[in-house]
């Protein structure tokens, strides 16, 4: 099985399972373990893959990391791990304190479904404060898997992974950085722009006004990229339906009010992530509307996998039962639809037994 696929499987899996994970120990055996035997190192032989190692704190002695790995009999990675309902933000001072006292270029914190790689970019053999690479491995992008293959015992080249390891950190930093502007611009952001189009004085209240102005117009400006695209394979392919491919491709051209929002399409790719175990997620596709966001199997409006309603104070997502009769559930993060997998799950099970019922 191709390397890709060995690590989508691990994502499926632990999607499935996670509710039957009760421990921090539990979460070693079920999602930790399996990664790293995903990444080619023998985690019943004691040689590559050491549990409980020894990294002594000065005067604290015996304290132990979950995980040693090693490549060559030398210690290339240490691993910290979490249960996996824990944040990780508030533990990567624990790692920081054994990566000190050891040889190893690498630190991972993760609690089997957030996975965070540290190493020493700032200063040698101090762990950074910030991880150079992170992913969720539920929703593990093409260009990530990439990057964690170098860490694959057949692949890993020590010097490659720091080579590319300054431009990755810095390069995610940004992307954070722009998608929080886009979706939430600071008021240092909002005075760059208005400064250059008002001529008189930025006060609160005009700063405020600019703030919804910017926002509004930078998803607009987004949506008009995605239409162009639109138009351009639609003048460059034969005539016929405009292909969704992921669902990227989502904003219609005879409608430019809708605007796709950064946020729709997290909520999206969470949605994608979970039914994968079921289905083929490239059947899964989204349309854009002014009023709602639909999420659909095989670009069928007949097949309504959810709805999601974003765009107010409260955020909500619709869910049909049998009779397409839609039942709202809010939600207080885009996060918290990971709780309604199962109801996901069923919407799909109807669809795919309506489809063998017609068959027979």
């Amino acid at each position: 099985m191709d390397f890709k696929d060995v690590i989508r499987q691990l994502g499926e899996r632990a999607l499935k399972i996670k509710d039957a994970v009760l421990t921090e120990e539990a979460t070693k055996n079920a999602f930790i373990m399996p990664f790293i035997q995903a990444l080619g190192y023998d985690v019943f032989n004691p040689a590559e893959v050491t549990p409980e190692f020894v990294a002594d704190l000065g005067i604290k002695q015996g304290e132990k990391v979950d995980y040693a790995v090693f490549k060559d009999q030398k210690l290339i990675m240490l691993i910290e791990c979490k249960w996996h309902r824990h944040a990780l933000d508030v533990f990567n001072s624990q790692l920081f304190r054994y990566f000190h006292t050891t040889n190893a270029k690498f630190g991972l914190l993760t609690n089997g479904f957030e996975y965070r790689f540290y190493t020493d970019l700032q200063e040698p053999n101090k762990m950074d404060e910030k991880p150079f690479f992170t992913f969720n491995i539920t929703d593990i992008r093409d260009n990530q898997i990439e990057e964690l293959k170098k860490f694959h015992k057949a692949y890993y080249d020590l010097e490659t992974i720091v080579t590319t390891a300054s431009e990755l950190k810095y390069t995610n930093e940004l992307r954070a950085l722009i998608h929080a502007e886009l979706n939430n611009p600071s008021e240092n952001f909002v005075r760059h722009f208005a400064r250059q189009i008002y001529g008189g004085v930025l006060t609160a209240k005009v700063t405020d006004q600019f703030s919804q102005l910017t926002k509004k117009s930078v998803q607009h400006y987004i949506n008009d990229l995605i239409t162009d695209r639109l138009k351009t394979a639609l003048t460059s392919e034969t005539p016929g339906p405009a292909p969704t491919g992921d669902g990227e491709l989502v904003a219609e051209i005879k409608d430019a009010k809708v605007v796709t929002t950064a946020e729709e399409l997290e909520a999206f790719y969470i949605i994608k992530s979970i039914l994968r175990h079921k289905i083929d997620g490239e059947r899964i596709v989204y349309r854009d509307a002014q009023s709602y966001f639909a999420v659909l199997l095989d670009d069928n409006n007949r097949k309504t996998i959810c709805r999601l309603y974003l765009s107010g104070s409260k955020k909500h997502i619709g869910l049909m039962d049998e009779n397409k009769k839609e039942t709202k559930h809010e939600i207080r993060k885009i996060d918290d639809i990971y709780k309604l997998d199962v109801s996901l799950t069923k919407a799909i099970d109807r669809f795919e037994a309506s489809v063998g019922q017609a068959e027979v």
